[in-house]
């Protein structure tokens, strides 16, 4: 009751000794709602900053290397852009009603309202609205990289397992399943300048394959067959990864893929078919067990 009665005072002009008052609270109490305000505000600020600086330092996006890669980084700058002014403004509009509404810098006491109709279906059609543009807008994207399948033959069958990548292209008879098979771990060969289409399986759990820099990521499902494609555009060495939390050597669960020249990939199934073939057995050298 007595501290009821100080602040009262102080609200109408009375100044309680040994405390510095304004607006009929103490000043400390004004700049911790100063320094709140400006906390919120660094949230803003800081945010924008990370985002501007990190491509200098190298902490953005892997070098593009894909067709479909342009049209897959525009897209995300449109939804960074759009998702990055909104955030701007409504953590501007926080630190200006957390400044402007203070407890120490304004007499009058809070008032409640209900709220408005109007106003929430407003602010629940504009984001509706703006969800319908981004699925018409992106609709060209994804069907290029979803549904437009090269029509050819599968390059290579990429099977998913922990904690590898168990890759097989087919021989010369360029068909998958034949005897003439090429297999070979974790290391993915692919042709510049040419469609490139994987056959995707999972032998175990869930998986996801990750090519980064061709900005293609896939979900390996078990007891499914998935198309995957694409198109290099840039000779390199580069990262397969698992981007799903598969178990305890997900971490592990990597692998590379090359990029090189039509020669140079003929020239890589050729070592790879004879490298097989020296390691396998003929019919002829096949021990037969002995009849009874």
């Amino acid at each position: 009751m007595d501290q009821d009665k100080r602040d009262r005072d102080a609200g109408s002009g009375g100044n309680p000794p040994g405390d510095s008052w304004v607006n009929g609270l103490p000043q400390g109490r004004r700049w911790s709602g100063i320094a709140w305000s400006l906390l919120f505000l660094l949230v803003p600020v800081l945010g924008t900053a990370t985002f501007v600086i990190a491509p200098y330092y190298n902490h953005w996006f892997p070098k593009d290397v894909s067709v479909h890669g342009r049209s897959i980084d525009d897209l995300f700058y449109f939804i960074l852009v759009l998702t990055g002014v909104i955030f701007l403004a409504t953590e501007l509009i926080l630190f200006w009603f957390m400044w402007k509404y203070d407890a120490a810098a304004s007499s009058k006491p809070a008032t409640y309202i209900h709220g408005s109709h109007a106003l929430e279906v407003v602010w629940t059609i504009i984001p509706a609205a703006t969800m319908l543009f981004l699925a018409i807008y992106q609709m060209n994207t994804w069907a290029d990289i979803k549904m437009r399948r090269p029509r050819m033959s599968p390059s290579a069958e990429v099977v998913a397992r922990q904690f590898e990548w168990r890759i097989r292209y087919p021989g010369r008879d360029e068909t998958l399943g034949t005897p003439d098979d090429l297999f070979i771990v974790n290391d993915l060969h692919v042709p510049v300048d040419e469609d490139f289409l994987i056959q995707l399986k999972s032998m175990d759990v869930l998986h996801s394959f990750f090519l980064p820099n061709l900005r293609m990521k896939q979900d390996a499902v078990p007891g499914m067959k998935q198309p995957v494609w694409f198109k290099a555009t840039e000779t390199g060495t580069y990262d397969i990864v698992c981007a799903e939390v598969c178990g305890w050597g997900h971490y592990k669960m990597k692998g590379r893929v090359t990029i090189e020249s039509r020669a140079d990939f003929d020239r890589w199934l050729a070592r790879i078919e004879a490298e097989q073939k020296a390691t396998q057995r003929g019919p002829d050298e096949i021990p037969i067990a002995a009849a009874d």
